[in-house]
């Protein structure tokens, strides 16, 4: 073991799918396509959440940290990849492939985390409406934020110390298009039982217990809405939480199909499949709160016929920041009006 660590590794060959260069030429364009709107979509979510004083609220705020967590997510691998698939010899430094495999964990188990936290927020907004101002506040919601990134960060940082503890014996072929933290472990040619371990406490952490969470607020939101006594009250309830919910189905069904599925025969499949959900899902969550969501749609609208950069931008010089407690604020949602001083 003492010889295995010795073998300095300074770089490591990304093998995608060279068997399959044809299939590489058309993953270049889809990809480049769906990358380019997936960073266009989220920063303009992130822009609307900005500029329009009518999004100036908790489910915005955390639905610009998971634009952010999207766009941070698919750029820590998507644009090497992309320039990979354009040269013959595919390699990435020790530091650049820890980096990555890094970020990409860190921000998965994130995401797993800020989604709990919408579902939460979507609860107090349906079940608890007249106490949403004082358990939704702007203090609890930064704090909320914070600790998402704070859990998934620490989490991944522990993972990437264990990994790179494990002997590899100067192993360098990454099978995969990026370093994804199982095929770099694939690597390794000692014991790994404890990386193993930590993983699967990680995952039930981070990724099982946030579940169970939107599981649960959502039955509690589903018993509110059907004690509303009008088809409309329902209509308007659902509407608050439909394109949350959407974005949930999305990002577990990907998690769920790519690790819980049969082994498939051809490797690359599997391979797909992550760069579906690496690249694909993080573009799907615009699209999703821009045909579900109302508000969103209007501040949109507003914004390409210039009204939020011409009406609004002095309106937000002159105006508190959002969430500042003390003062008068307005929490609207689509099935409830809130006014606290």
């Amino acid at each position: 073991m003492g010889k295995a660590n010795q073998t300095a590794v300074t770089e490591y060959v990304l093998l995608g799918l060279q068997e399959h260069r044809n299939l590489e030429t058309v993953l270049l364009l889809l990809c480049l396509g769906v990358y380019s709107v997936n960073v266009l979509g989220n920063a303009l979510l992130i822009g609307l959440n900005v500029l329009d004083p009518r999004l100036h609220r908790p489910m915005y705020f955390f639905l610009s940290n998971l634009s952010l967590m999207d766009i941070c997510g698919s750029s820590s691998f998507v644009p090497l990849m992309l320039v990979n698939f354009l040269k013959a010899q595919r390699t990435i430094s020790f530091p650049g492939c820890a980096l990555q495999m890094y970020l990409t964990l860190a921000l998965g188990s994130t995401e797993c985390l800020l989604l709990a936290v919408m579902a939460y927020d979507r609860y107090v907004a349906i079940c608890q409406p007249l106490r949403y101002p004082e358990l939704m506040s702007g203090q609890t919601c930064v704090w909320m934020a914070v600790l998402s990134w704070g859990a998934g960060f620490a989490n991944s940082l522990l993972q990437s110390i264990l990994t790179w503890r494990a002997p590899f014996c100067g192993h360098s072929v990454i099978n995969h298009f990026f370093c994804e933290i199982l095929a770099v472990l694939k690597l390794a040619c000692g014991d790994i039982s404890l990386n193993a371990l930590f993983l699967v406490v990680a995952t039930a952490v981070l990724s099982l217990a946030p579940f169970l969470l939107i599981c649960v607020s959502y039955v509690f939101i589903l018993a509110t809405i059907l004690r509303v006594p009008s088809a409309a009250g329902w209509h308007k309830a659902f509407s608050t939480c439909s394109a949350h919910l959407a974005v949930v189905v999305v990002f577990y069904g990907t998690i769920s199909f790519m690790y819980f599925k049969p082994k498939a025969k051809d490797p690359n499949l599997d391979k797909i499949i992550a760069l579906f959900y690496g690249v694909v899902t993080p573009s799907l969550n615009p699209i999703i709160y821009s045909l579900r969501n109302a508000e969103v749609k209007a501040a949109a609208t507003a914004l390409l016929r210039g009204y939020l950069l011409s009406r609004k931008m002095p309106h937000l010089c002159r105006c508190s920041p959002p969430f500042q407690a003390g003062q008068a604020k307005l929490y609207r949602g689509n099935d409830f009006k809130i006014s606290v001083a």
